[in-house]
């Protein structure tokens, strides 16, 4: 049996390591616990491990010897998502069902095509593919069907109707929807065309209402007024000092500070730059948030790469901007890097980091020869480009204006850069949470005749 010992929980070791088949010190915690269907002492598996894009996750596994029940789960170990995320994935043939998907316990699914919906926290979070979600629901819907052919005929023949529709989605005759909606941001649906954009799977972020807030126990509504306040108050000293707080490593876990700053970008706006660097395992991050409010317009700006001294160009890249490279067919969709204030040079590090070195589905039985070609392929025209050897397009497109590149011929214009700015669609406001924004007259709601 594997123990975790006092000085992994104290930081001085990882607990939560990535998955690795080489790793031959990552093994399961055994514990002898209770056999819930039989009342007989079974056997708990517990593996502690990180997966890129998820952060820490537990996998459980209980086998009981004595009357062979099993169950499985997982469970997300690392911090709840600054924002909810939806996927939406338009199913078209078998391999669709063979995506990974991670579903935590906090995710509605849904497949309109038949009126069905698994709610939130009904389930318990699990590593799977769209098939075996569908493999879930059948099983937990047959569960009690002896019990209900006895008590309610009527009510078992209907069930059994909807359970044979379920069965006939895995043949995929016809196109179905697969809606998972997210609020803590901890699920995922593979894209197995990475790094380009995957036409039948959409992937937005939202931020979460008050009502989400506290079904994810983070806030309550009282404690959000007081918040702004507080924040109200003391905005004047933020803009002269460092504030410093403390927080928790996101790597190691272990004790650290972070420290928050709001600073003026000439030519733009005020930004907040948050940075944290951990004393243990030396990891260090930095995000920032836009200063101001929502732009009337969206932005666009499209920089032609023609000298690597553009890769020294100081970047802001906000949480709602998306990263296109036409060149290369990529896409990055909104806070997939999350806020950043770097360089040209850096953000390209950054994409090339998250989409080759820390791809999940890179490694292990799930891998392909052909996947792995295309990202390798991908990451050295990366390299070509950091070098100046590739002339390409880089576009940010922010909905809410709210990124900045920098001109170096500043004031003048920048001749290999321009600048666009566009009105936002339905559905870009809808992102942002701005159609159902009402800043004037809101209290003829409020009057009662």
């Amino acid at each position: 049996m594997s123990v975790i010992g006092e000085e992994e929980v104290r930081g001085c070791k990882a607990v939560f390591k990535a998955i690795s088949a080489d790793d031959q010190e990552q093994q399961p915690t055994e514990i002898e616990s209770l056999c819930m269907n039989c009342y007989k002492n079974g056997t708990t598996r517990l593996l502690l491990t990180k997966i890129p894009f998820f952060k820490e996750i537990i996998i459980s596994s209980f086998t009981c010897d004595q009357c062979g029940w099993t169950n499985s789960e997982i469970q997300s170990a690392g911090k709840i998502q600054d924002q909810g995320v939806l996927y939406c994935l338009h199913i078209q043939s078998r391999k669709d069902l063979n995506r990974e998907v991670v579903k935590a316990d906090s995710a509605t699914t849904k497949i309109p095509e038949l009126d069905f919906e698994i709610p939130a926290f009904s389930q318990k979070g699990a590593l799977s593919t769209v098939e075996g979600l569908i493999d879930r629901a059948i099983a937990g819907l047959e569960q009690d069907q002896p019990l209900r052919k006895e008590n309610d005929p009527e009510v078992a023949l209907k069930i059994e109707e909807f359970i044979d529709k379920l069965k006939q989605l895995k043949d995929v005759e016809k196109p179905f929807t697969l809606i998972i909606d997210d609020p803590s941001g901890n699920s995922f649906v593979e894209n197995p065309f990475a790094p380009r954009a995957d036409e039948v799977l959409s992937v937005t972020h939202y931020e979460r209402n008050a009502q989400q807030n506290l079904q994810l126990g983070i806030k309550t509504s009282e404690e959000e007024d007081v918040e702004q306040e507080q924040l109200g108050n003391k905005i004047e000293d933020m803009r002269n000092e460092v504030l410093q707080f403390n927080t928790n490593c996101p790597e190691c876990n272990a004790p650290a500070s972070t420290n928050m700053k709001l600073v003026q970008i000439p030519h733009f706006k005020e930004v907040i730059i948050m940075a944290t660097t951990c004393d243990v395992c030396g990891h260090r991050t930095n995000e920032v948030k836009s200063g101001g409010a929502t732009e009337e317009h969206g932005t666009r700006i499209t920089l032609h790469v023609t000298d690597v001294t553009d890769m020294s160009r100081d970047l802001l890249k906000s949480e709602t901007c998306r990263i296109l490279i036409p060149e290369l067919d990529f896409e990055l969709g909104m806070a997939a890097l999350g806020g950043k204030f770097t360089t040209l040079e850096g953000l390209l590090k950054d994409i090339k980091d998250l989409i080759v070195e820390k791809n999940p589905f890179t490694a292990g039985d799930s891998c392909t020869k052909d996947k792995v070609e295309k990202l390798q392929a991908f990451g050295k025209n990366i390299d070509k480009i950091l070098n100046g050897q590739m002339d390409v397009h880089i576009i940010l497109d922010d909905s809410a204006g709210n990124s900045y590149l920098q001109n170096l011929y500043a004031p003048d214009d920048d001749p290999e850069m321009k600048i666009e700015k566009y009105e936002r669609t339905y559905e870009q406001n809808e992102e942002l949470g701005l159609n159902d924004m009402k800043t004037e007259g809101y209290q003829e709601d409020n009057n009662v005749d």
